[in-house]
């Protein structure tokens, strides 16, 4: 046979997978094989694979005679919008995507190849699980992938695909990645599955409560964003990618400008309710400042009371970190400070400035809460923006009182720039505690009790309960007109666009965790 000709059809034999009956199977699911995502997510004729032929050396139980088309991951990079990204994706056809020794080789060489050539990389994540056929080489090469991925981390964008089933110590894999996209079907993802579970601990529990979109979109707050299908996975990892930049030595892409950076918007000047205890949806606000209206949000159903992700400003990426008062008046709890603190640190790694919106009452008090540690997850937002040197930009919009006024950016944790509008209220408490604590004897002791706590709150809120204290001070560097709040934002941006921060040497802070 010709030498071209065998080559030829050794390539195809590849190309079919795990075959017919099994791609069939795929298509009946509701998926993309592994090829077709390939072929979907990449610019067309753009993909080049790595590791084709790539086979397994393991004898024992048959594995000798088991045909695993590529290994069952397929690995390479190509261009998404023009810009090169490394990939790898497990194919369920070929012995249901399993992990063994060579899988998981070709999956830690491609992060590795990333990394050194400071390229975004992308897993698509659907499999069986570990291939335990193979025993302590299985094991090891989870050792290889968590290693290479750990490596990589800060040093190039990593995003994590769940479009099937990622189980068992696979599972770690997807979330020490910078973020986790979940179809909302097929995807699923646990340390163990229900029958191991069942086995384990006698719980009953179907895949869907144990592995599902609910169990870590909402509750666990380890997918960031929850998709339909492959399709529509692979189209938001290609607009998430244009929010970021290649590596952490350059910066995001800066788009064409196509919504004028001193729009006014004079809605925004009656848009937010000036009593402090009338909720209203931050979102309408941020869908006003930002360019086109365009916001991509992560981790939108877990710890709603905080609103973060990705928008541009005159065509620059930026992060947005902004309190939510309609729900639970945007308090940070323990989860909030976490959402805030990991995305704040991602954005700094990355280069991507912060634009941070203030209305929070501060930090939840109570047992539940400081008995999960308020006090150790808090302190990670001051350990975030305080690391932080990218352009940080405040704008306190209604009220910050508390520790959540540091906690969410102000002058002296952080922000480079902090406005705010004039039916700001920022102090250290409202005026009904502060009465409540100062004057409680005065109070006490008074003819008409309520008549004086109401003169003493109204006092301590003529006198702090207003932006121009902190105004004063320095503390906050400008009031504005709310409709001018992107003009302000853009204006900042412009002049921070060069901002150098020259630290001590250390390893890294020793941030609460």
């Amino acid at each position: 046979m010709d030498k071209i000709e065998e080559l030829l059809q050794k390539r195809a034999h590849i190309m079919g997978m795990g075959g017919p009956k099994a791609v069939e199977a795929m298509h009946k699911r509701g998926s993309l094989t592994a090829r077709e995502r390939i072929d979907y997510f990449f610019d067309p004729g753009t993909f080049t694979e790595i590791g084709m032929f790539v086979k397994n050396r393991t004898t024992a139980f048959g594995m000798d005679k088991r045909d695993i088309p590529a290994e069952g991951v397929i690995t390479g990079y190509g261009k998404v919008n023009g810009r090169t990204v490394m990939v790898g994706a497990e194919d369920y056809t070929a012995m249901a995507g399993t992990f063994g020794e060579y899988h998981g080789k070709k999956f830690s060489a491609a992060i590795d190849m990333a990394k050194d050539m400071g390229i975004p990389f992308v897993g698509m994540n659907d499999s069986g699980g570990a291939r335990l056929q193979e025993g302590m080489d299985t094991l090891e090469c989870y050792a290889w992938l968590f290693r290479s991925q750990i490596l990589a981390s800060g040093i190039i964008p990593q995003i994590a695909l769940l479009m099937g089933p990622c189980l068992g110590g696979q599972a770690y894999h997807p979330v020490m990645q910078d973020f986790v996209l979940q179809c909302r079907d097929t995807g699923f993802m646990g340390i163990a599955g229900p029958a191991f579970v069942k086995t384990q601990l006698g719980e009953d529990i179907t895949l869907e409560q144990l592995c599902g979109w609910q169990a870590h979109a909402i509750k666990s707050g380890q997918t960031h964003i929850v998709v339909g299908d492959d399709k529509d996975c692979l189209g938001t990892t290609r607009e998430l990618l244009d929010f970021l930049p290649q590596n952490n030595k350059g910066k995001p892409a800066r788009l064409p400008i196509t919504d004028d950076p001193d729009r006014a918007d004079p809605e925004l000047n009656t848009l937010v309710p000036e009593q402090s205890n009338i909720a209203f949806d931050m979102h309408d606000v941020i869908k006003r400042i930002v360019d086109n209206a365009h916001f991509l949000e992560i981790l939108k159903d877990h710890a709603p009371n905080i609103i973060v992700g990705f928008a541009r400003f005159a065509g620059r990426s930026a992060g947005i970190v902004a309190s939510q008062p309609s729900w639970m008046a945007g308090v940070i709890d323990c989860d909030a400070a976490d959402k805030i603190a990991r995305f704040v640190r991602f954005c700094d790694l990355f280069n991507i400035p912060l634009i941070n919106l203030h209305d929070t009452p501060g930090f939840l008090i109570g047992s539940r809460e400081d008995w999960k540690g308020m006090l150790r997850h808090g302190a990670k937002t001051l350990y975030a923006y305080i690391d932080a040197t990218v352009p940080k930009i405040t704008v306190i919009l209604r009220k910050s009182y508390a520790g959540a006024y540091l906690g969410m950016c102000c002058k002296d944790t952080g922000a480079d720039v902090v406005a705010a509008w004039p039916i700001a209220k920022v102090t250290i408490v409202g005026a009904d505690t502060a009465a409540s604590v100062i004057f409680a004897r005065e109070i006490g002791s008074a003819p008409n009790p309520e008549e004086m706590r109401a003169q003493r709150m109204k006092e301590y809120s003529d006198l702090y309960e207003n932006p121009y204290k902190g105004a004063e001070r320095g503390y906050i560097d400008d009031v504005i007109v709310p409709a001018d709040t992107r003009k302000f934002i853009n204006r900042s941006l412009d002049m921070l666009e060069n901002k150098t921060v020259v630290r001590p040497f250390r390893k890294y802070s020793n941030i609460n965790l």
